[in-house]
Formats: C-alpha cells, sequence, structure tokens
C-alpha cells in the first residue's frame, strides 16, 4: 500500500514514519516534507519530496503521489510559535488543500488529520483559540467528505493529548529538541507527572503512530466505541489508546 506522509521532522510525524517503515502493509510511501527527512534516508519505500508550498499541488506532484490510498497529515505548529494568521493557515488552508487534490487517487482515501484534545467542533466562550481552529478544520473536512466531488474521501481526527516520546526510542535521534530551554527542563518532568496521576492524558508516541497507520491503511469505515465522536470519524486520545491496547 501506498501511503503520504507530512510533518515527518517533527514528534507525531516521526511516530507515523517509523511505524511505517516497519509495517509490511506499506509498501511505498511518499513523504511531503520542505527539508530532508534522514529518518527516510536509504529505505528504499521511502520518497522524501522537498515541497514549499502546501497550499498547492501542481500536476507534476500529483503525478508522483498517485496510486496512494492514504495519507498521515502530521504537519502542524502551535499557537505559540507563530502569528494567529500563519496558524491558521498551517492548521486550516494546508490539510484543506491537501484533502481535496489527494482525494481522487483512489477511493476510498483516508485522510488522517492529526489534531489535538482541546479541539471543539461547537466551541463555547472558554474553549481556547488552538481548540477553536483545529475544531474549525476537523468540521471542514468532515464537510469535505460529503460533497460530491470529493465523495471518496474518508476523513479521521485523532486528538492526541501529551506525546510523549520517553518508551520510543527508536525515534529520540531523530525528534526535534524543543525550544526555549524553560520548555525542554520543563516537558520531561510534566510528562512524568502525567503518566503517574493521569496516565489517560498522555499520548505514548509508538502506540499513537501505530493508530494513525492503522487508520490509514483500514477500510475508512466510521469508527464506534467510548470516545469516538463525529459520526465514527474523530478519535479521543482516550480512544487511540483503547485502540492501540493501553
Amino acid at each position: 500500500m501506498h501511503l503520504i506522509l507530512t510533518g515527518a521532522t517533527g514528534l507525531v510525524g516521526s511516530a507515523a514514519l517509523h511505524n511505517m517503515l516497519t509495517n509490511d502493509a506499506i509498501t511505498k510511501i511518499s513523504v511531503l516534507s520542505r527539508r530532508p527527512v534522514p529518518m527516510a534516508e536509504n529505505h528504499q519505500k521511502a520518497q522524501v519530496i522537498i515541497h514549499t508550498d502546501f497550499t498547492s499541488y501542481p500536476a507534476d506532484l500529483l503525478a508522483r503521489l498517485q496510486g496512494a490510498k492514504g495519507c498521515i497529515w502530521a504537519l502542524g505548529v502551535s499557537q505559540n510559535d507563530v502569528s494567529q494568521k500563519v496558524y491558521e493557515e498551517i492548521t486550516v488552508d494546508y490539510p484543506s488543500a491537501a484533502a481535496k487534490a489527494f482525494s481522487a487517487f483512489s477511493s476510498p482515501f483516508k485522510f488522517i488529520y492529526v489534531s489535538g484534545e482541546g479541539a471543539n467542533t461547537t466551541p463555547g466562550r472558554l474553549t481556547p483559540y488552538f481548540g477553536r481552529v483545529k475544531g474549525q478544520i476537523e468540521s471542514q473536512l468532515l464537510n469535505l467528505s460529503t460533497k460530491p466531488e470529493y465523495a471518496a474521501l474518508r476523513v479521521y481526527s485523532l486528538r492526541p493529548a501529551g506525546v510523549d516520546p520517553k518508551f520510543h526510542p527508536e525515534i529520540h535521534q531523530w525528534i526535534p529538541k524543543l525550544k526555549p530551554a524553560t520548555k525542554a527542563y520543563l516537558m520531561p518532568p510534566a510528562l512524568a507527572t502525567l503518566r503517574t496521576l493521569s496516565p489517560a492524558m498522555v499520548s505514548p508516541t509508538r502506540e499513537l503512530g501505530q493508530v494513525l497507520v492503522q487508520l490509514a491503511v483500514g477500510d475508512g469505515e466510521p469508527l464506534s466505541g467510548p470516545g469516538i465522536s463525529g459520526e465514527g470519524r474523530t478519535v479521543s486520545n482516550a480512544a487511540m489508546r483503547r485502540m492501540a491496547g493501553l
């Protein structure tokens, strides 16, 4: 099976890529990235395509992606690192453009959007900004799949919580270093506290990557069970952990 991946140099993307590289059901991985992806080097089934404009997919690029059956969209950024305009472009415009461009590759075409706990498709006064924006793209993607011209699209939005790479040593050398220094200093003890006091709010990267890949290689049908919402298309962190056997 041929799958597309974005965000491969980030934490969640690294987790997904490791699982894709080691999954025998996946025979080809097309990684769209602004820069080289060292983890993918020297792997016969991985091709890294340097792409800088994630709102545009010209014909020559689409030709290289033909035959793909799904996409894991792990490209993202913290709202604290960019302006609101740029955050909304990356969080909303990029995946929307990609889902439209990729939907004709196969039927069904699975599009797995990495969202986050706190996303809310019906935000209220107390919903944080990032939750409003992520909820907006979750709704857009679901609505897109109801349009006749994108009828092959099968969308899932997965909402990780505290993404934890501690027990996934295979990706440690590839994941980005935390910046600023205060974040690098505070994050490990914060995750350690979550593991002890609230493990349900932890998203171990090994299992997170496994579930992302599971959705991408699956049949695209609606899910069911505790923690599943959005017409069977939204996967909470609790549901992800359940699906991973945690």
